[in-house]
């Protein structure tokens, strides 16, 4: 069977760059087993051909109406499926969908019927949102970084915007590449609406929102651009906890040295 990437150079390098950073997820132990997800927004990489293929699938619900998706295609990882595979076989672990007009169901248009992730939901009402706000941002990715997840589960992180200081202070590229730093919403059932609604909240001032022991969210204008931000914070993450590991609590940059950084870098204060 003919691929829908063959012949469309834009789409198949955006698919394969995604499949790049499903590998990096994998190799970083942020991906265990089926963990994570991948929603990116290719619309502005469909052909009139495309849009005319008949569906490959029976038409599904999404759980919600979003008109602003109405006539949108969006490459997603296929449920059940695992990061490590879809790096090697992005289009028999992950699927392109079309949502329909109805805004509230979406069908398969290629290369095989992989259903996406339960959290499509969540996902595709961030793209709306993201649309909506005209937003250039096209890829959503949740992941389950180490580090990250285990400072969740001490309360006094989980309080508004110590974990942005506390983590921006690390190293000053954390700033400088996360200058919005790090929503936290707390613990909700993964999938409910809840967690949605939460996420959806926190996304209107952050790039980057820490699920409480669950994982992490990101928006990004890629796959690769989600990813940087949530490594970036990673590895701030990881600086504190090898200085907690040695026996002693990290100075961190003062409050006067972030200054600096946001004057030199033009960033939020």
């Amino acid at each position: 069977m003919k691929s829908i990437l063959e012949g469309r150079e834009a789409l198949k390098a955006e698919i394969l760059k995604t499949a790049e950073v499903a590998g990096y997820l994998w190799q970083n132990g942020w991906a265990e087993r089926n963990g994570g997800n991948i929603t990116v927004n290719v619309t502005e990489w469909v052909d009139d051909e495309i849009r005319r293929l008949p569906a490959i699938s029976e038409v599904k619900p999404i759980g919600v109406a979003l008109p602003e998706l109405r006539g949108c295609y969006f490459y997603c990882k296929g449920t059940g499926k695992r990061m490590r595979d879809l790096a090697r076989w992005p289009m028999e672990n992950g699927a392109i969908i079309r949502i329909l007009d109805d805004c509230a169901s979406y069908e398969i248009v290629g290369d095989e019927a992989v259903w996406p992730t339960s959290e499509l939901p969540s996902h595709l009402s961030v793209h709306a949102r993201l649309i909506q706000a005209g937003s250039p941002y096209k890829a959503t990715v949740h992941t389950h970084p180490i580090e990250l997840v285990a400072m969740s589960h001490h309360k006094p992180f989980l309080e508004k915007d110590v974990l942005t200081r506390l983590l921006w202070s690390m190293i000053p590229e954390t700033k400088a590449f996360c200058p919005l730093g790090l929503g936290v919403v707390p613990y909700s059932l993964p999938g409910s609406t809840a967690l949605a609604e939460g996420t959806l909240r926190e996304l209107e001032d952050y790039d980057v929102v820490l699920w409480e022991k669950h994982g992490v969210f990101a928006m990004g204008l890629d796959a690769m651009d989600a990813f940087d931000q949530i490594d970036v914070l990673e590895k701030s993450a990881k600086i504190y906890i090898a200085a907690r590991q040695m026996g002693f609590e990290p100075e961190g940059m003062s409050d006067e040295q972030l200054q600096e950084m946001s004057v030199a870098f033009n960033l939020p204060r």
